[in-house]
């Protein structure tokens, strides 16, 4: 609880004081290096293990993906969490049957030809396998008690923080995910039964990797080639 000190008054709203801890710039720059080598060890998985993960990680990785920015401070977003084995069967079924139309109708030469280093196809086991599912749906408007539509600002930028919060939350955790968007993915909204100011925007299996496995060695690319400078 915050001291009556520590609580200002501004244009007619409630702002906390804010604090942070500091660092010697040699600790930061340790910091920052230590952070982004650990980082770089995370990778997409796309084979799982079923072994049981304990609920209470799954509540706190997304308490920190709730952490987020949000435009306006709306934090549009809401994360279904599924592991009732009937629902994971319905949203493979309905996932593969999107995937199997992208892969043989609608997808590019080009396209399926940037895929080819993934070794990936429309086939996804993942979905049934992995112990949860995590679906994040955006929210562009709100309703009111009294129905009236009320707009949420910068969504995809908002939701898309809170996804990239998450999935680094859930690597914290020492679990591994896969971003699996279908596409068109209104099948979930369908499945899940989400009201009509719900759009999903994304598809997070988690869990525990397989006992054997192996990803594609992709090469990231360099500050150099990723990062402009302008002193």
């Amino acid at each position: 609880m915050k001291n009556k000190e520590d609580i200002k008054v501004i244009k007619g709203f409630e702002h906390v004081k804010y604090s942070h801890v500091h660092y010697s710039h040699e600790e930061m720059i340790a910091r920052s290096k230590n952070f982004y080598h650990w980082l770089e060890t995370r990778r997409s998985v796309r084979e799982f293990s079923d072994k049981p993960v304990p609920k209470e990680v799954i509540d706190n990785v997304l308490l920190s993906g709730s952490t987020a920015p949000s435009g306006a401070h709306k934090q549009p977003w809401t994360f279904c969490v599924v592991s009732n084995p009937e629902i994971k069967s319905k949203i493979r079924e309905a996932a593969e049957k999107e995937e199997y139309e992208s892969y043989n109708k609608r997808m590019s030469e080009e396209w399926l030809d940037d895929l080819k280093p993934m070794a990936t196809d429309w086939k996804k086991p993942f979905l049934e396998i992995a112990p949860y599912l995590i679906i994040v749906f955006k929210r562009p408007f709100e309703y009111d008690a009294e129905g009236k539509k009320h707009q949420n600002y910068y969504v995809n930028e908002s939701v898309g923080l809170a996804a990239g919060m998450l999935i680094t939350a859930i690597h914290d955790a020492g679990l591994v995910t896969l971003t699996h968007t279908p596409s068109p993915m209104n099948f979930l909204q369908k499945i899940l039964d989400r009201p009509d100011n719900e759009r999903a925007f994304l598809l997070l299996p988690i869990g525990y990797e397989a006992e054997e496995v192996y990803v594609p060695n992709n090469r990231r690319k360099s500050l150099e080639e990723m990062a402009v400078f302008y002193d």
